[in-house]
């Protein structure tokens, strides 16, 4: 095993949550009894999200089906479905007067479609309560089958999002019961049905210069066009050792080899996770405002 780094870099550290936003934002999420990837996945991020009136809602739970080794969420037995959790969703986003919202999920491979019908009824009850919110969906890979991701798309996303997170070789000893090539196949579908794609990974999990240059084009090849880079972060002693800091110098360089490649909208940076300024890259992107649209986003250069 991989020696653990103990002492962050000075280019990690994150805001401390404070504010009246901040505040407020924690007393939505409270009182519509939902989970975050915010504090579910202890993301770095969370002070300075939640200050700027932002948070990623986590649906289906809080408890995993799977149990990726770098990934700080609960696994075990899902508790039974709360069928009131669309709506509440729902509301929070208009209390929260979001113009882009980001919505995620635990695997829950116990569900016979994987808990597609839920993200469908999110994503409807959001636009029928928010119909100027641009709705992004980071979506696990229901096992490859397409019929549970149409599921999906059905109810008009206008972001789809799914993250590949490590190069091929890791893909077994992190993700475990993921897949290289399904993650791949899931938003080559989406991009297929002209869904604006988004991916990303992690860096500094033991990954090679030529593996990530792989990765990224196998991605932008998929139709994947907006990319998020960030540093991984070992959850607990018992989780994936971090191979090694990775510079913002090394973030700026990926940011412009992806840019070159085919990629239109990139965030690389040390504390960069799938939904951080998820706002912002949408609007770079022209879907921000259109959200009441029927048809997918179309694609537009940032």
């Amino acid at each position: 095993m991989r020696s653990m780094l103990t002492s962050k870099p000075s280019w990690l550290r994150a805001k401390l949550p404070t504010g009246v936003t901040y505040k407020e934002t924690r007393s939505t999420v409270e009182h519509n009894h939902l989970h975050t990837v915010c504090q579910s996945a202890h993301c770095p991020n969370l002070g300075e999200c939640w200050s700027r009136g932002t948070a990623t809602v986590m649906i289906l739970g809080n408890i995993c089906t799977r149990s990726c080794t770098f990934c700080a969420i609960q696994t075990g037995r899902p508790t039974e479905l709360d069928l009131g959790e669309p709506a509440r969703v729902a509301q929070a986003v208009r209390k929260m007067h979001l113009r882009h919202c980001v919505v995620t999920s635990v695997a829950r491979d116990d569900l016979k479609d994987g808990g597609a019908g839920v993200w469908a009824a999110t994503i409807r009850a959001i636009r029928n309560l928010n119909p100027g919110t641009a709705i992004e969906v980071l979506v696990p890979d229901f096992l490859g089958k397409m019929e549970l991701v149409d599921v999906v798309l059905d109810a008009k996303p206008d972001i789809f999002n799914h993250n590949v997170e490590t190069v091929k070789r890791l893909q077994r000893p992190i993700r475990k019961t993921a897949r290289y090539d399904r993650s791949l196949s899931v938003l080559n579908h989406a991009a297929s049905a002209g869904f604006a794609t988004k991916s990303g990974i992690m860096l500094g999990i033991g990954e090679q210069e030529k593996e990530v240059e792989e990765v990224l084009l196998d991605m932008q090849k998929a139709g994947v066009r907006i990319l998020t880079i960030g540093q991984y972060l070992q959850p607990t002693p018992k989780h994936e050792p971090i191979d090694r800091w990775v510079t913002p110098e090394e973030f700026a360089h990926w940011k412009e080899w992806a840019l070159a490649n085919g990629f239109e909208v990139v965030e690389s940076g040390p504390l960069v996770r799938s939904s951080y300024h998820a706002d912002e890259q949408s609007a770079r992107y022209g879907i921000v405002g259109v959200a009441s649209n029927s048809e997918p986003a179309a694609a537009k250069a940032g």
